[in-house]
């Protein structure tokens, strides 16, 4: 097993929420500066920074993992995590169709701004990206790894937005192996609290909305390689079981 700092939950200026100058390019960039060697782009909603930030994160020497935080219909938020483009883009577009249709209001919610791969703006996402999906949090699981992803529930030590904050508990069907805290020195508590965590793992993200806010290498995941698909597999050997099984090309 190898050792990789990692940050796998960042946002970009396509999410309202973040500072116009996460751009791909920046973002690779800030990354490759602190000296991470993974790093996952997690947009609300959706992945369509992914391709721009995969080029520039290869450039830097970065693996890359395409993805998203997802909100559900109960306002959870997740991870969606994807070995390859392919996959992160194919459910990106079938998250699109299970967005609320409100107008963004950029002067309110900020702007939703689509990068090309010279990291240029392409664009701007009309519908505001922040709602709820119509997708709940017990059909997420087995949704993501039909795209061949996983999902990992997103900050569930946070007052709000959280597996735990919004739904009191762990749901007892569920499927998922790894959840993400903010805040390291809680997960005992949390598992004291949530027995179904016992047999979790955890990972710690920045959740960065600002460059200066994207973790330095202070986190560490173990994988046999720094390739997306040992990373996720990694994280959730039982929905990701290995990459002979996924057979993915990279």
């Amino acid at each position: 097993m190898n050792s990789f700092s990692y940050d796998l939950h960042i946002h970009s200026c396509l999410s309202p929420c973040g500072d116009d100058d996460m751009t791909p390019a920046n973002i690779a960039g800030m990354a490759s500066v602190k000296g991470l060697s993974v790093i996952a782009l997690t947009d609300h909603n959706t992945a369509r920074n992914c391709p721009a930030a995969a080029a520039y994160a290869a450039a830097f020497g970065i693996t890359f993992i395409p993805g998203m935080e997802l909100t559900t219909s109960e306002e959870v938020h997740a991870l969606c995590l994807f070995p390859v483009l392919e996959r992160a883009l194919a459910f990106d577009s079938y998250v699109h169709e299970r967005i609320q249709p409100v107008t963004n209001r950029p002067e309110i919610f900020g702007h939703q701004i689509i990068m090309d791969e010279e990291d240029n703006p392409s664009g701007e996402e009309p519908l505001l990206l922040i709602n709820a999906t119509s997708i709940s949090f017990d059909e997420l699981t087995p949704l993501t790894s039909s795209f061949g992803g996983i999902m990992i529930p997103a900050h569930i030590d946070k007052s709000s937005n959280s597996l735990l904050s919004n739904l009191g508990s762990v749901p007892p069907d569920s499927r998922f192996t790894c959840a993400e805290i903010s805040d390291p020195s809680k997960w005992e508590q949390l598992k004291k609290q949530n027995s179904y965590l016992e047999s979790c793992r955890f990972i710690c993200d920045s959740d960065a909305h600002y460059l200066a806010d994207i973790h330095e290498p202070q986190y560490f995941l173990h994988a046999e390689a720094n390739t997306p698909s040992a990373i996720l597999h990694a994280l959730d050997p039982v929905n990701f079981p290995s990459d002979d099984q996924h057979r993915v090309t990279e």
